[in-house]
């Protein structure tokens, strides 16, 4: 079975930006590709699950999230980090999909090429929609972020708080 930690995109990722697409606006995490490296070296699946609303908000296109996200890519694999895939809810609030946090639809299409074992993979987020998902999906381990959104430190649902991913070694032993 595969270990999965799922990792929200912006917040986690990459610093909090409204509705970004741009190359030129996307910042790194510091500390985002040790973290990386260090769950990849424990045998970690890397799967990034982000809700994209801008898309269907129409502030940006299908095409220019794209864009960003095979640049993404091709940073990470420079870094010798393997993304096992990233899954996108391009949906607005509104339009009730199954994918967008904290719905499971993207840990489901994730179900459908790995196998994932529920009980030692992670998920991690800035937001309590994220620690939302990993709930629903009996994913049990959870970290939340403080890189991202704010949010009430005493009503997290997370299992643990830190202050950045570059911390996510201080938590993931094995």
């Amino acid at each position: 079975m595969d270990k999965v930690v799922f990792l929200d995109r912006d917040g986690v990722i990459n610093v909090e930006k409204n509705y970004l697409y741009k190359i030129e606006d996307f910042e790194f995490i510091k500390g985002v590709f040790e973290s990386l490296q260090y769950l990849q070296n424990l045998g970690y699946k890397l799967v990034i699950i982000t809700n994209q609303s801008g898309i269907g908000r129409g502030y940006y296109t299908k095409e220019q999230y794209d864009k960003l996200t095979l640049w993404i890519k091709k940073e990470f694999t420079r870094n010798n980090i393997n993304i096992t895939e990233i899954f996108c809810c391009p949906h607005g609030p509104e339009e009730g999909c199954d994918c967008r946090k904290p719905k499971i639809g993207m840990i489901q299409q994730a179900s459908a090429i790995l196998d994932i074992d529920y009980e030692n993979s992670w998920i991690v987020g800035d937001k309590s929609s994220d620690i939302q998902t990993g709930i629903n999906a009996n994913i049990c381990n959870t970290i939340q972020v403080k890189t991202g959104h704010s949010f009430d430190e005493k009503s997290s649902k997370a299992l643990y708080i830190i202050n950045s991913i570059e911390q996510i070694p201080t938590i993931i032993k094995s």
